[in-house]
């Protein structure tokens, strides 16, 4: 049986260093049995890989791999307060925040890219509730951004 990390990397991916907050906040909070993730953007090395609105500068399937990465940012900010994501016991919820072209209505469509990178670290605990909402522009003028709310055991 593999580790979440084990699959992480089985998937060709690393899990990152923990993004350092952009503003008065932290990137993730423990508090009893569940970790709330402040919303993570999908930075590489400190830096976006695309900008701009999804449905205009941005496609839906590079808005969906942005919110793939956003979702590896997310464990990453689980890890950095739990220790080891074996101890995540079940993805609780996924909010995604699609900043979104006028028009633009295939904000569920993007957010899968996060939904199902859990799916495949987590396989069965990391089926979840989520809300996949569209906004009109997004910090550093990112296309996604993600936030999750994990259970985790002691």
């Amino acid at each position: 049986m593999s580790t979440p990390e084990q699959r992480i990397e089985k998937l060709g991916l690393v899990l990152p260093e923990v993004v350092p907050p952009l503003a008065a906040y932290v990137p993730a909070v423990r508090t009893g049995d569940y970790v709330y993730t402040s919303g993570q953007l999908p930075l590489v090395g400190g830096k976006l890989g695309v900008t701009g609105k999804v449905g205009a500068e941005v496609s839906a399937e590079e808005g969906r791999e942005q919110a793939r990465i956003c979702a590896l940012n997310a464990l990453a900010a689980v890890r950095s307060v739990v220790g080891d994501l074996s101890k995540v016991v079940r993805i609780v919820k996924v909010v995604g925040f699609v900043a979104s072209a006028p028009g633009f209505t295939g904000q569920p469509q993007v957010v899968n890219g996060a939904s199902e990178l859990l799916g495949e670290v987590f396989g069965e605990a990391g089926t979840h509730a989520r809300s996949a909402v569209g906004v009109a522009v997004l910090p550093l003028d990112a296309p996604v951004e993600v936030e999750i709310i994990a259970e985790v055991r002691a």
